[in-house]
């Protein structure tokens, strides 16, 4: 049995959950936690006998009332719902951007000129709202709040909005809404939990996350502002992101074999439709999780859980989980973080830093890192030896930085 921590933290009707170890002690997650099975690193069973069978297992799911507080996890689970070191990174590239101590900070997302970070927190109320601050400075603005959950913030291109997820209307569904927090608009509204939001690089478009309730599958839709009320299947996983140069986006989706691990996956939309799925990263012992692009669109990073991590035992569970940089064909593994704590929620800032978070600190907060160069390469498999960056080893690599880059 492994504990399970609150990767995107804990709302009312929902709860963002990822298995590997609880994440913190805080108010805010520790009290959604549970115990869970090592199976919920996979894509579970279909709740439906008419599910086809040559999709992705996914988790079963009942007619529980969505406005009671259920865990629907990094892995789509809902819970009673049917190393050759890298000598060249400086010793302050490890960053820590939020010192939350009650609560905890989680989903960051960083604007497109890499200056500004929002977030979700628990730090001032149970349920999480949304926050903005300057990535080195220690103001933090809020820009939602109430009694629902909102979180998975993802700025818009031109950095004027954030979709983001809330329950505000009951079940979860899409938002929009200014930075300014003025001009909250709701873009979905389904009897589905629909969840993560990503924008296409034209602004226009959003891909997401929805879990059918008939079937038990998690789908993905796009959805267009200038059709409201109009939205497109374009395949099943989890967990999207688009990429900020073209028509190509990321995503997880569980295995069809074996033990069923969620691997990462691209399709590319060509004149509208998906086009060329393809798994460009998977594990028989690891569950690859929360994919996102770099803002050239060349690389992905993903968070990588399981039985082992990077050569590791198979007893080596823990709470662990290790962020993993690849390029965009799968091509040259690198691991960014040392296996010790849990590191979640990836994203990949214009200045080249991957913003994370992870319980460093002792508390659930934001840090980031910046990962070597493109182009260093490394012959070997990841079960064998990897690329490690030694500023993320504690007492090896220097003084943590508050402020450098």
């Amino acid at each position: 049995m492994t504990r399970v921590r609150q990767a995107l933290c804990v709302v009312t009707g929902v709860a963002l959950v990822a298995a590997g170890g609880l994440l913190g002690a805080t108010a805010g997650c520790a009290s959604w936690s549970q115990q869970a099975k090592e199976s919920q690193l996979v894509g579970g069973q279909a709740s439906s006998s008419e599910s086809d069978p040559s999709l992705p297992a996914q988790p079963a799911v009942s007619t529980q009332s969505a406005t009671q507080s259920q865990p629907v996890g990094l892995f789509g689970e809902f819970p009673n719902r049917e190393e050759i070191p890298f000598e060249a990174g400086p010793a302050q590239s490890l960053v820590q951007h939020t010192r939350a101590t009650e609560g905890a900070d989680f989903d960051p997302a960083m604007d497109p000129t890499g200056k500004l970070l929002a977030f979700a927190s628990t730090r001032h109320t149970r349920e999480p709202d949304l926050y903005i601050k300057t990535a080195g400075g220690s103001a933090v603005t809020q820009v939602t709040s109430g009694s629902a959950a909102d979180i998975q913030p993802e700025f818009s291109p031109d950095g004027a909005r954030l979709a983001f997820a809330s329950n505000r209307a009951g079940n979860f569904d899409i938002w929009m809404i200014g930075v300014d927090g003025q001009g909250a608009t709701q873009l979905t509204d389904s009897p589905a939990e629909e969840v993560r939001p990503t924008w296409a690089p034209d602004g226009q478009r959003l891909a997401y996350s929805s879990l059918n309730p008939q079937s038990g599958q998690w789908e993905l839709w796009l959805l267009d502002l200038r059709q409201p009320g109009t939205r497109k299947f374009i395949g099943y996983g989890l967990y999207p992101q688009w990429s900020p140069v073209d028509e190509l986006i990321v995503y997880q989706r569980a295995r069809q074999r074996g033990q069923q691990w969620f691997s990462v996956w691209t399709l590319r939309l060509v004149d509208g439709e998906p086009r060329f799925p393809t798994e460009v990263a998977a594990s028989s012992t690891e569950a690859y999780i929360l994919p996102a692009f770099s803002p050239d669109g060349q690389r992905i990073v993903f968070c990588a859980v399981g039985g082992s991590t990077a050569g590791k035992s198979e007893n080596a569970m823990g709470g662990a989980a290790d962020l993993w940089v690849i390029d965009v064909d799968g091509s040259q593994p690198i691991r960014l973080t040392e296996g010790q704590q849990a590191n979640y929620g990836p994203r990949w800032a214009k200045d080249g830093r991957v913003y994370y978070s992870s319980v460093r600190s002792g508390s659930e907060n934001i840090w980031s890192v910046r990962p070597p160069p493109a182009g260093i390469r490394d012959e070997s498999a990841p079960s064998d030896q990897v690329w490690e960056h030694l500023a993320l080893r504690r007492g090896l690599g220097g003084p943590v930085s508050d402020e450098g880059r």
